[in-house]
């Protein structure tokens, strides 16, 4: 590594330095060694190392928000998500078209999910509410912590993301514990991604409704799900799936709560099947990797 923080050299012989002479799994065991580096750093020094779309403890908020609220509230935020994919099986209308000459079980469907805090659940209330008043907030509006990012002027828009980045401050210099107060702020439109007759991939543009990465994203092969009970069951069952993904690309084994059989990320599912080392953990069939 060089003085800049640049790695230079490889002194190694166990693989090839350039990724496209390496092996599939050559490849993987460099990506674990850098996921884990990134998951260590903000486990042991708490900075913002690990991408949001693979950071478990992220996840896991997502889903505790999930499974904690009400079927309606589910599908008020994700009934679109219900619809189409319920669309292959029964005659109701799509929320977006699905070109003609595609292969419907190439499909995948996506959706991104962005998480807020309530801050006036926190361990930090006292001084959010007092930050709140410096930016004009006035935080005892019922429900002042759901309003929609698309119902603000700019203005308002730009007070909530200054306040936002000061009670984010204020959080870490207080190593506060703000698991409890976490929701799903707003999700994105509908999108998705398939393969045409080619096999070349498309990927449609979604409306995202904040300036951001999202906290966690579905992207979900359209099976058949037969209530809004099972759909939100399901989605909570894809977030543990995607949280052992994330342990397991580390090369990490996941935690109890996670060691379960099911399908999470894509990418994940696409690896488990390409590099020979990786048991088949998207097959709810295959229980004995369970015992």
């Amino acid at each position: 590594m060089d003085k800049s923080g640049d790695i230079k050299y490889h002194e190694q012989d166990d693989y090839p330095d350039k990724a496209a002479k390496r092996t599939p799994e050559g490849n993987e065991h460099v990506s674990q060694t850098r996921k884990f580096a990134q998951y260590y750093v903000f486990a042991e020094r708490g900075y913002d190392t690990v991408p949001p779309l693979i950071h478990p403890e992220r996840l896991n908020l997502v889903r505790q928000a999930l499974e904690s609220m009400s079927t309606e509230k589910c599908m008020d935020l994700f009934g679109d998500l219900y619809q189409q994919m319920a669309s292959h099986h029964i005659d109701t209308e799509r929320i977006v078209d699905i070109p003609s000459g595609v292969d419907e079980e190439s499909v995948l469907y996506r959706k991104d999910i962005y998480l807020g805090v309530d801050p006036t659940e926190t361990e930090v209330a006292e001084g959010a509410i007092a930050l709140a008043s410096e930016y004009g907030i006035d935080l005892d509006k019922p429900d002042a912590h759901e309003q929609s990012v698309t119902d603000l002027d700019t203005n308002e828009r730009t007070a909530w993301e200054e306040f936002g980045d000061a009670l984010g401050d204020l959080v870490a210099e207080n190593d506060a514990d703000v698991s409890e107060a976490a929701y799903i702020d707003s999700v994105s439109a509908l999108h998705m991604a398939y393969l045409d007759s080619r096999g070349r991939e498309h990927v449609t543009e979604a409306t995202q409704p904040l300036d951001r990465e999202p906290d966690a994203r579905f992207e979900l092969v359209p099976i058949d799900l037969q209530s809004p009970e099972d759909f939100q069951e399901y989605l909570a069952f894809n977030l543990k799936c995607q949280i052992r993904d994330c342990f397991v690309r580390m090369g990490v084994q996941p935690p109890e709560a996670f060691q379960v059989l099911g399908y999470g990320r894509y990418e994940a599912t696409e690896r488990y099947n390409k590099v020979e080392f990786y048991p088949k953990f998207h097959d709810p069939k295959n229980e004995a990797l369970l015992k």
